[in-house]
Order: C-alpha cells, then sequence, then structure tokens
C-alpha cells in the first residue's frame, strides 16, 4: 500500500493516518504534539546546554536535551549532537557525551545479538527463578490506574506524548520488575508500542539494566529519590501518600523486601 505524502496541514495528515490504520486508532488513538524533521531537530539541537543537562538531567524539570526521537530516526546522528556538546560544553559536555556512548553502545550490543536483546543476556541477581514473575502487564499498570499518583501520571503521559523523562523510564521499569515482579519483557513492550523514541536496542538493554539480567545488580528506587527529583509533586495528590505507599522506606528496608534471597550489595544499591 503506498501512502499519501502531500499533505497541506498536520491535521489532514493525521486524519489521513486514521482512516489508514483504524486498528491502531483503536488502540492508542492519542497524537503527539512532537514535529519530525531536520529543522525542528536543528532548532532543539542549538537550545542544548551541556552544562545544565549535567547538574539538572534527573530531574523532571531539568535541561534534558529532547533529541533521543530525531536520533532514534537518523535525522540527527550521535557524532553530530557530540560535536556541537563538545563546540559549547567543552569539558563541561563530558556527562552528555557519555549518554550518547551509552546510546551508541547499546547499538553495538545490538548488531552482535540481534533478536537476543528479547532475551535474558546474564542471570538476574535479585534471588527470583523466571517463573516468579509474570508474564504480561495487568491493565491497570499502561492505563494509568493503579492508585500510585506518580506511576498513573507516568503511564498516561507515555501514552499522551510519547515520551518520558529517562528517570521516569527508570522508576516505572523497576516498579514493574522488582516491586510488581513481572518479566521485564512486558515493560519493554509496552514501551516500544508508545515511545516516539523507542528503538529495541536502548529500550530492551536499559529495562534488562535495571532488571539486572544486563548489570552487576538491579536498579530499585525509594519515596525520598521520586519525591527528590520530582518536587514531590506526585505524593502530596497520591491516596497512598500517607500508608500503602510500596516505595516507602530506607534502601536497605527494600532490599530486604524486594529481594529476601540474596545480600545487600557491597556499595549498597545502585
Amino acid at each position: 500500500m503506498k501512502l499519501r505524502t502531500d499533505f497541506p496541514d498536520r491535521q489532514t495528515m493525521i486524519d489521513y493516518l486514521r482512516e489508514q490504520f483504524p486498528s491502531a486508532v483503536a488502540r492508542s488513538p492519542e497524537v503527539a504534539s512532537l514535529r519530525g524533521g531536520r529543522r525542528a531537530a536543528e532548532e532543539l539541537l542549538r537550545q542544548i546546554d551541556p552544562a545544565r543537562y549535567a547538574a539538572t538531567r534527573n530531574r523532571m524539570n531539568g535541561a534534558v536535551t529532547r533529541l533521543s526521537a530525531y536520533l532514534r530516526h537518523g535525522i540527527l546522528s550521535l557524532a553530530e549532537v557530540r560535536l556541537v556538546a563538545l563546540q559549547r560544553g567543552g569539558a563541561r559536555a563530558e556527562k552528555l557525551v557519555n549518554e550518547l556512548g551509552w546510546r551508541d553502545y547499546w547499538q553495538r550490543v545490538y548488531r552482535r545479538v540481534g533478536a537476543g536483546i528479547w532475551q535474558d543476556r546474564e542471570s538476574g541477581k535479585t534471588g527470583w527463578a523466571p517463573r516468579d514473575y509474570a508474564t504480561s502487564l495487568p491493565p491497570e499498570i499502561p492505563e494509568g490506574r493503579s492508585g500510585l499518583a506518580c506511576m498513573d501520571h507516568f503511564a498516561q503521559e507515555l501514552r499522551q506524548t510519547g515520551y518520558l523523562h529517562n528517570h521516569a523510564r527508570m522508576w516505572i521499569a523497576a516498579w514493574v520488575v522488582h516491586f510488581r515482579r513481572i518479566r521485564w519483557q512486558a515493560g519493554a513492550a509496552w514501551f516500544l508500542e508508545h515511545l516516539l523514541d523507542g528503538d529495541p536496542a536502548s529500550n530492551n538493554l536499559s529495562w534488562q539494566w535495571v532488571a539486572g539480567t544486563f548489570s552487576t545488580k538491579p536498579y530499585y528506587f525509594n519515596r525520598e529519590n521520586l519525591e527528590r527529583f520530582t518536587d514531590g509533586v506526585h505524593c502530596r495528590n497520591c491516596r497512598l501518600a500517607r500508608s500503602g505507599c510500596p516505595f516507602e522506606g530506607t534502601y536497605e528496608d527494600l532490599h530486604v523486601r524486594l529481594f529476601p534471597r540474596v545480600p545487600m550489595p557491597e556499595g549498597g544499591r545502585r
């Protein structure tokens, strides 16, 4: 089937694609506001601030680049972004260049193992066997109605915008895999369904990094960490904030709860 490529405006294009792909619309009718193309990519590239990125990247309102979708679809290259970062930030661009390096590494692993990125690259480090994990997501997780204000907000943002801050992705992955004990593959497939920047390499291998099947230990977080980097906006409106928050506790407490069969790693949590 050959699709049209000439449209007088964006809305006409959206209407046309809705007509052509009704099954996709039925599954997820949202349309992200992100603009594609080289011009939009170059505008964002001109705005990057490597120093502020390094200082604030973990915060939900931090100075992230938002270039990932353009890198994913080949509109920008890693080398191009690295060059601009170094020109603008010098030594202060180290953190941003390091993150570009991780993206390059994921792609090299993907080239080598192919479909193997859907399989555990290493044995898990959680003390749980693969059979101890559910194989699919319960509907309330992707639909954003779990009752946890933070996770529900992130799930809805993912669906509506096709994007999530990297820290939010890590929190969701840790929640799904470690707190809900669901196989990372189910979460990875969910993300790929919605992320505009979702490529199997960065997505799946990052989920494996969190799960502990492609890292030295699993990644997890506590409520204090989440509140710190979100300015507590979700906890203020969460009915589970006073009692029932699964993320409440020290990292030592959570480790005993989540991974009772393995000792706390040397050096503490990741």
